[in-house]
């Protein structure tokens, strides 16, 4: 993934961690668990685990 794509996701990655409802999109039915991000490039499919406070990263996937 080149350099501009790889920065976009990780600073949506970085909001997510401090607003994970805010700055995902539901991924199917909204249960606020599994989300997705979307940038320009790339877009990923999360894990929002609540209770822990954790972010799990499932899958990345880059558009080019």
């Amino acid at each position: 993934m080149p350099a501009t794509a790889s920065e976009a996701l990780t600073l949506a990655l970085a909001d997510a961690c401090h607003d994970p409802l805010e700055a995902t999109q539901p991924y199917g039915e909204d249960d606020s668990i599994m989300r997705m991000m979307v940038t320009e490039q790339a877009f990923a499919v999360l894990l929002i685990e609540h209770t822990l406070k954790t972010i799990t990263v499932l899958q990345i996937n880059y558009l080019g």
